[in-house]
């Protein structure tokens, strides 16, 4: 290393012109540029080959950011390179790095490898790389990965940002795992932006934490060789987690990034965003998320034994607000919501639906979305009958001051309870329903009081019954007997001075029967407006 503390290279590295001028720069602080100038030919993941007076080895990057030369006299030294070819597999592991690094349009030959290496700001945009490994890697500031193509995977497991991650527009293909981005545990103290990324393999974020939100607005997932495409369980985001349409052109869907981190494609003809798309299952289990879940114009497809799972989700907000998936199930069993923002659109048919256990307090439908319906969505998650996804949407509408509809889910869970019930419950139970609908509808058994004390009226007043005793009955009244014969609380010392027989006694009989049977149906169903349930 003689001679780099005094500013010159050591004599035994024999630098080329491209090593010389990247040294020169970096004692100046300022960016060594070694492209052609034609686009087609700068472009690092193009099939132009790239000649000698753009290759820069790997030890002379490594030396100027592990044991660097000082900067010139009133500068600051940083490795800010582009267009370069970097042969040799670049190795700063366990590396403290100092310097500023940003690294544009360049090439790697072999994988770049960071574990445990701690640094200030690492930026590599727009740049092709066999692999990437940084587990626990540790940066001050920004670690920017935007426009990067990955053949073989990244590996960020147990690293810290301490500011934001930057992997929009990454094109990231599998490791020999699996995996494209493998990032268990990670903590970003910011914002991880990863906004039209394409990831071919599974992007595994399980536990990890980020301290603001997590976009992944505009993405497309897919991960054919697995199960899921995103397997995120115990993921904590302080704010929201987008699985939603990238802006385009200005759209309202524009994040606000800008150029040349932010989104720069442009959009097909007559478009204005693109969305997420996830081919594959999406694993959300025991995620915590500070303000929302949001899936606004989201697309999942999934074959039919996978899943998109928010099994124990907590989050103030969810968006279920995307296109209704056509295989797989959504899982939200156990799931903890406040304000559940939907679509009756959004949500899969029969058997596609579990939320056992899922709790809400306010719904919000966007668009129409009619009760009808939303007793369809009930039953679309219960395909063997369960009484708690019924009660809890009964407790948003009571919340909610819509008492009617409550009382009509709380009906539609008794009939669903009657198609399990044996013949015998299951004639009662139409009885019950057709009469007096299982005591949601109180009106309809005083209607029914109604007309059996004129059909009873009418009968006696037709065919009186003799007295039990002569000189003790009181005088005949057809109107107070049927009514006393109904009431079976209130005595009108009608019942007991009369004998009926034959027809008349089982026509009393009935009455006496019916008459218990509406009375506390009207009973049960006064308590219930009483006590809003």
């Amino acid at each position: 290393m003689t001679g780099a503390r005094d500013g010159d290279a050591p004599a035994d590295l024999r630098l080329t012109s491209a090593e010389w001028s990247m040294w020169q720069a970096f004692r100046n602080g300022s960016t060594c540029n070694l492209s052609s100038g034609e686009p087609s030919r700068d472009d690092p993941h193009g099939q132009h080959l790239w000649g000698p007076e753009r290759r820069v080895r790997a030890r002379v990057v490594a030396l100027l950011l592990l044991d660097g030369p000082p900067a010139q006299p009133g500068r600051v030294p940083g490795l800010k390179l582009t267009g370069a070819y970097i042969t040799d597999t670049l190795d700063l592991a366990g590396g403290t790095i100092k310097p500023f690094v940003e690294l544009r349009d360049c090439r790697f030959e072999a994988e770049v490898l960071l574990p445990e290496s701690r640094f200030t700001t690492l930026r590599m945009v727009n740049c092709a790389i066999p692999r990437l490994e940084a587990a626990r890697l540790h940066t001050e500031g920004d670690l920017h990965l935007p426009r990067c193509v990955v053949h073989s995977g990244i590996r960020l497991t147990d690293a810290h940002i301490g500011t934001d991650l930057m992997l929009n527009q990454v094109v990231v293909h599998k490791d020999r795992q699996g995996r494209s981005i493998m990032a268990d545990g990670m903590t970003v103290a910011q914002d991880l932006q990863a906004e039209m990324l394409e990831s071919y393999g599974e992007l595994s974020l399980r536990g990890a934490t980020i301290g603001v939100s997590l976009s992944l607005r505009g993405s497309h997932l897919s991960n054919p060789f697995g199960r899921r495409a995103l397997n995120a369980p115990q993921l904590t985001v302080e704010r929201t987690l987008y699985l939603t349409a990238a802006g385009l052109a200005n759209s309202p869907f524009s994040s606000g990034a800008t150029p040349p981190y932010g989104i720069t494609h442009t959009p097909a003809r007559g478009t204005r965003m693109q969305r997420f798309e996830c081919e594959g299952g999406v694993r959300l289990d025991d995620g915590r998320f500070g303000d929302a879940v949001d899936l606004e114009h989201a697309r999942f497809i999934m074959e039919s034994d996978q899943e998109l799972s928010l099994r124990r989700i907590q989050t103030p907000e969810l968006r279920f607000l995307g296109e209704r998936p056509q295989r797989g199930r959504v899982i939200l069993s156990g799931a903890r919501v406040v304000n559940l923002v939907d679509k009756s659109a959004s949500w899969p048919g029969l058997g596609g639906l579990m939320m056992a256990g899922f709790s809400y307090e306010t719904l919000i439908p966007r668009g129409h979305f009619p009760l009808a319906l939303r007793l369809q969505w009930v039953a679309a998650a219960t395909p063997e009958y369960a009484p708690e996804p019924y009660e809890m949407l009964a407790a948003s509408l009571r919340a909610m001051g819509e008492d009617a509809d409550a009382r009509e889910v709380l009906l539609a869970k008794q009939r669903r309870r009657r198609e399990t019930l044996p013949l015998a419950a299951k004639a009662w139970g139409f009885l019950q329903d057709w009469t007096v609908a299982y005591g949601y509808r109180p009106g309809r058994a005083t209607v029914w009081m109604a007309i059996l004390w004129a059909i009873g009226t009418a009968y006696f007043a037709s065919y009186p019954p003799p007295p039990l005793k002569h000189d003790e009955a009181p005088p005949w009244n057809p109107y107070l007997y049927s009514l006393d014969l109904l009431l079976p609380v209130i005595d009108l010392y009608q019942g007991g001075a009369w004998k009926p027989g034959g027809a008349a006694q089982w026509v009393a009989a009935v009455m006496i029967m019916a008459g218990w049977v509406l009375a506390t149906t009207v009973a049960t169903g006064a308590s219930r407006l009483l006590r809003r349930q």
